[in-house]
């Protein structure tokens, strides 16, 4: 759909303030990036760093290796690089490598066989990192937030005990943004996390039937109905053992055993949301990246991919914006973000933090207070409009994709922006978050590395609990894309 002529107004003066502001925060700032100069990260040493979780447990259980040696494997490689992106806050090194040899015994003592450790325990020694915001025992648990340094949790989130109970090794916990509410992860307390492929620029931020329980912040309103939580793999392979130890006693509303044919199923693509004036135009690096799929889908599968496009997507961000703003059953308004953030104690002022953080004295990010301040301009009752749009969307997707429909969508307009540039394009997350309002199912596939060395992806989404769908196809482009590349090759 073409912009109006306002809107195309709207957007040029939205770049164009957008540009200005951008190169003072530049100006202003202090710059960001590994030390000692260094523009690349060393490439992965280890074999054992290049193999999927599935396969190490294999290995692991049949005494191909010790898990002390993996989890040493992955000590090593931590503490090589995470001085140039900062992306683990805390480890746990010395317990994990206790953990480990206490796993290499369990294994020389154990009489069942194979078969009954991969039953009972399928991670069994495999690393693992949680991030920050879930519950990890013993570990810090302050999302972010200056306010809360010295949190440490007493429990497990729920997610994390199935995962050690199925045999997994954390490592330690990874930086989020500001109680997780951006797509970069930076803040106060940790500081800021590099991309592995450019230093420069940022990795992503925040992330169905996974409890969210002993997470933080905590959802509140009609949040928990959006928010849920799930895997992170370098491999396809693994996404849907862990998705099922995970979600426990839910696992069984999500089909996960059931056989896919990915010749039977309906595929379609939605090459962007629009041209919504809030969000950036996808790329066109991206958007032939999205095409490359569809081509090698419809020639290696024999399926008609049909593309679609859905008016109600140019709203997405303030769709996104309105559902996480409204009350749940019981008329309870969502705990406000000005409160979150004076946690433990109380409510932050955001006009006063905005001057502190001008004169650089805040404990807050630019995205926490800028959101704090749009929290501020919210009108009391949610717009009737924005909510038919969704209600209109959510039926025609759902009506669309049944059980058997699959779609692409990008991921973002761009590939991975430079330090704090979404600050000055805060709504092009609405690409991943109107699919989350939306309940439905996604999964993130890589699909290469482009012009600039970066990674190109695309979203691959299924109707409600349908996740076995994506997760079939995220294997099928792992296959067929090259999958994950190691940032350090040449």
């Amino acid at each position: 759909m073409a912009l109006t002529r306002l809107e195309k107004v709207q957007v040029w003066l939205l770049k164009a303030a957008a540009g200005v502001l951008f190169a003072l925060f530049r100006l202003l700032s202090p710059r960001s990036g590994a030390p000692s100069g260094r523009r690349k990260l060393p490439p992965v040493g280890s074999p054992l760093l290049l193999m999927s979780a599935t396969r190490l447990a294999h290995k692991i259980r049949r005494k191909e290796v010790s898990s002390v040696q993996v989890v040493r494997a992955y000590i090593d490689r931590i503490q090589e690089v995470n001085p140039f992106l900062n992306a683990v806050t805390k480890d746990r090194f010395d317990a994990a490598l206790q953990e480990a040899k206490q796993v290499d015994m369990l294994i020389e003592e154990e009489t069942g066989g194979e078969e009954v450790l991969e039953d009972r325990l399928p991670l069994l020694g495999v690393p693992l990192s949680v991030k920050e915001s879930f519950a990890l025992q013993g570990m810090p648990f302050n999302a972010g937030l200056v306010s809360r340094k010295g949190v440490v949790a007493t429990v497990d989130a729920p997610p994390v005990a199935l995962l050690k109970r199925a045999g997994a090794i954390p490592m330690g916990v990874t930086n989020t943004s500001e109680l997780c509410m951006w797509c970069e992860s930076n803040n106060h307390l940790h500081g800021i996390t590099n991309n592995p492929y450019d230093f420069e620029r940022i990795p992503g931020g925040s992330s169905g039937v996974v409890s969210i329980e002993n997470q933080f912040p905590i959802c509140s309103g009609r949040q928990a109905e959006y928010c849920s939580s799930g895997p992170m793999c370098r491999y396809a392979e693994d996404l849907l053992p862990m998705l099922r130890i995970m979600a426990g006693p839910n696992a069984g509303m999500l089909s996960l055993n059931t056989k896919v044919d990915l010749k039977k199923l309906r595929f379609f693509t939605v090459p962007h949301d629009g041209g919504s004036p809030m969000t950036s135009p996808v790329s066109e690096e991206l958007m032939a990246a999205q095409r490359k799929v569809v081509e090698r889908l419809e020639a290696d599968l024999g399926v008609a991919v049909q593309e679609v496009h859905f008016p109600e997507f140019r709203h997405g961000f303030r769709i996104w914006d309105t559902y996480m703003s409204l009350p749940d059953k019981e008329g309870k308004l969502p705990t406000p973000f000005v409160e979150l953030m004076g946690e433990p104690g109380k409510s932050m002022w955001p006009f006063w933090e905005l001057l502190k953080r001008m004169a650089g004295k805040s404990d807050h990010t630019m995205a926490a207070i800028g959101l704090a301040l749009l929290e501020k301009a919210h009108v009391t009752e949610p717009s009737a409009f924005i909510v038919q749009q969704k209600e209109k969307l959510q039926k025609n997707m759902d009506e669309l994709l049944g059980t058997d429909g699959v779609f692409l969508y990008p991921s973002h307009p761009r590939v991975a922006p430079k330090h704090h540039h979404p600050l000055f394009r805060p709504a092009d997350f609405a690409y991943t978050g109107i699919l989350n309002m939306l309940g439905l199912p996604v999964t993130q596939c890589p699909l290469g590395l482009g012009r600039e060395g970066l990674p190109l992806g695309v979203q691959v989404g299924a109707g409600k609990l349908q996740d076995h769908l994506t997760l079939e196809v995220a294997l099928y482009l792992e296959k067929t894309f090259g999958g994950w590349r190691d940032p350090g090759a040449n």
